[in-house]
């Protein structure tokens, strides 16, 4: 096979990918390349909202602010480790004004100030945003950046194993995904920037080129951490979008269509006053995510109404811009509740219909969805409870280093968010974790094994592999469809909405789909191997997911962040079914990091205590002077 050596590899070309390459690519000590499956793929340059944010450290106004206060902030959130949080807020600057001086243009006041707002879990008006497509436009930044650096792209490759000499990372094996083809990196250290575990969901805002590849770490032994902690919000299913903000702010119809064809508006069902429904429909735009603290009173009833649509009633659940809900001809917006009326008031959006305010409001919202086929002035817009951001992920040590000794992973497929966080820590996190990552290869990086060790590895694996090619070549094409059975499986039964017997029979089912892959799965051809990798991929990742979140009924038992674990003698919201009973949360646990790592072919669960804040009584002569030793990398 072809075999390219390189000292580092970075998988992903997101706004973590390419600022990994391009900082190692400006310390001028490592060879880099990157390996993608597409350039133009992935969530960072294809995803946003109605005002995309992006958190670091105050630079405006007279709040003050600091370092630790923000470490702090961060920590706060729960079974996060207080090393990655210092780092967060300590590079939040340096990673903030290098994608300025790169031309993302985040606004300024005319003396220069970045005037910041509140986002939420944030006591500071930390919050900045370069609009709905702020990611887009880190990545296209970050991509003109390495092709300055000429830095070399390697697209239209599957990352499929990390391949290990001893206990470390020595090189990378890919699949060519037209021909088929196998091609091999040797290399002594590799940066995973492949994002969440996108595709284990049927429901999801993910962009559909975006699956991730969290088993490639898995499967090299690395620790994950918090696996159980996502965020999940309602979204359109297509084009797939947060109808977060202005989309729930302007009070849309709620309509589900049943197999039949036949229409109900099913708020009205469940609410007995209709300016209650619609005060808590405004509020989903303040409180997008599904929250478990504002399931009994709060907003979060609206996630769950969408919830029994989609999954107990099998029906199609749609928002309709176009008419006021409840037949109403004219809304008193005096009888909303004083936030939302306020609101709407200063916003001079008290009149018409949905569509007619949102356009007054927010008409780049409309222009949006035209944008992706879907015009909401005259049309339904089909809406799901979706998966939008794994917290968890990978286990990084204050490097972003995993517990495999060379492998790396920074943005969302590290964990090193924890319950909840502050919205847009995740693109802070991504450029600071790439930078960590990159620091410390180019000063303490592996060595290369030599050439003979590495293609005696490499005649190995080839021949594995190409055993299982022959098989799933003779025969007829059905990955997909196997696909979408374990996404389905997985958005019915481990999402949200949990249930310990229901995910115990999920994991059976999974676990035995693993087991037979090679004898059902089939591709008819070698351009479609890599369909049968994403498959095995989200199988892995899967298994992985469920044992942690069976793990935390057993252990926890309560119900915390974006999901709601069913308990019979827990509180449940008047007029919901048994199912969605649950105790509310403790905080017990919120010290305690729970690990998945697969040890001899089955995943084990542990818990640990979170790792505290450093706290640092530095000396500015003594941290100079190990400065100019090692940079203080180490």
């Amino acid at each position: 096979m072809k075999t390219y050596t390189y000292d580092v590899i970075v998988v992903g070309t997101g706004a973590a990918g390419y600022n990994a390459a391009c900082r190692i690519k400006e310390f001028g000590k490592k060879s880099i390349a990157i390996v993608t499956e597409g350039i133009n793929t992935g969530t960072s340059r294809n995803t946003g909202s109605d005002k995309q944010t992006y958190y670091k450290l105050g630079l405006g106004g007279d709040s003050p602010d600091s370092v630790y206060n923000m470490a702090e902030n961060l920590f706060a959130g729960g079974s996060v480790d207080g090393d990655n949080a210092l780092c967060e807020a300590a590079l939040s600057v340096r990673s903030f004004m290098h994608l300025c001086e790169l031309g993302v243009e985040f606004p300024v006041n005319r003396y220069g100030e970045y005037v910041g707002y509140k986002t939420d879990h944030d006591p500071y008006a930390r919050a900045t945003s370069a609009g709905p497509l702020t990611s887009k436009f880190m990545t296209e930044a970050l991509e003109k950046k390495a092709q300055r650096l000429n830095i070399e792209i390697y697209s239209e490759l599957l990352a499929i194993e990390v391949l290990k000499y001893d206990d470390r990372v020595c090189g990378l094996l890919c699949l060519e995904q037209l021909s088929g083809e196998l091609i091999a990196f040797k290399c002594a250290d590799i940066i995973l920037a492949t994002g969440g575990p996108a595709g284990i969901y049927a429901d999801s805002v993910y962009p559909t080129c975006h699956t991730g590849t969290t088993s490639l770490a898995l499967c090299a032994g690395s620790k994950a951490q918090n696996l159980t902690e996502w965020q999940y919000g309602l979204a359109s299913v297509n084009p797939r979008w947060n109808v977060s903000g202005t989309y729930m702010q302007v009070l849309p119809r709620f309509v589900s269509i049943d197999k039949d064809g036949k229409e109900y508006e099913f708020l009205d069902d469940y609410f007995k006053d209709k300016y209650e429904a619609l005060s808590a429909v405004f509020l989903k735009g303040y409180q997008w995510p599904f929250d478990s603290k504002k399931v009994l009173e709060g907003s979060s009833i609206i996630d769950i109404l969408v919830y029994r649509e989609c999954v107990l009633k099998n029906r199609r659940v749609y928002l309709d811009f176009t008419k006021n809900p409840f037949c109403m001809e004219t809304i008193d917006f005096k009888k909303l509740s004083d936030e939302a009326f306020e609101y709407l008031n200063k916003a001079e959006a008290c009149f018409g219909t949905p569509i007619e305010r949102l356009l007054k409001m927010n008409t780049p919202a409309v222009e949006l969805y035209k944008s992706k086929g879907v015009d909401i002035t005259e049309e339904y817009l089909e809406i799901a409870l979706c998966a939008q951001h794994n917290n968890g992920g990978i286990a990084v040590d204050m490097w972003w280093q995993t517990s495999v000794k060379g492998l790396f992973a920074v943005g969302e497929c590290a964990g090193t968010h924890g319950v909840t966080r502050p919205g847009g820590s995740a693109l802070n996190a991504g450029q600071v974790g790439s930078l960590r990552a990159s620091q410390y290869v180019s000063e303490n990086g592996n060595a290369q094994i030599n050439d003979n060790e590495f293609n005696s590895i490499v005649e190995k694996v080839e021949k594995a592999y190409n055993d299982t090619f022959d098989i799933l070549c003779k025969k007829e094409y059905n990955a997909d469809k196997l696909i979408e059975k374990a996404q389905r499986r997985m958005s019915n039964f481990a999402s949200a909405i949990r249930n310990k017997e229901k995910m115990v029979g999920a994991l059976s089912e999974t676990v035995n789909d693993l087991e037979n892959l090679l004898l059902v799965a089939g591709v008819g051809n070698k351009s479609k191997l890599y369909i049968y990798f994403k498959l095995k991929d989200i199988l892995i990742t899967q298994i992985a997911c469920l044992n942690a979140m069976i793990d935390y009924a057993d252990t926890a038992g309560d119900t915390r962040g974006s999901s709601l674990y069913f308990d019979k003698r827990g509180s449940l919201r008047d007029g919901l079914e048994e199912m969605f009973r649950f105790c509310e949360e403790n905080l017990n646990n919120r010290t305690k990091v729970q690990e998945v790592q697969l040890i001899d072919g089955r995943f084990k669960t542990s818990w640990r205590d979170v790792r505290p804040i450093p706290d640092n009584d530095d000396f500015f002569e003594n941290i100079w002077r190990s400065y100019r030793e090692n940079k203080n990398i180490y």
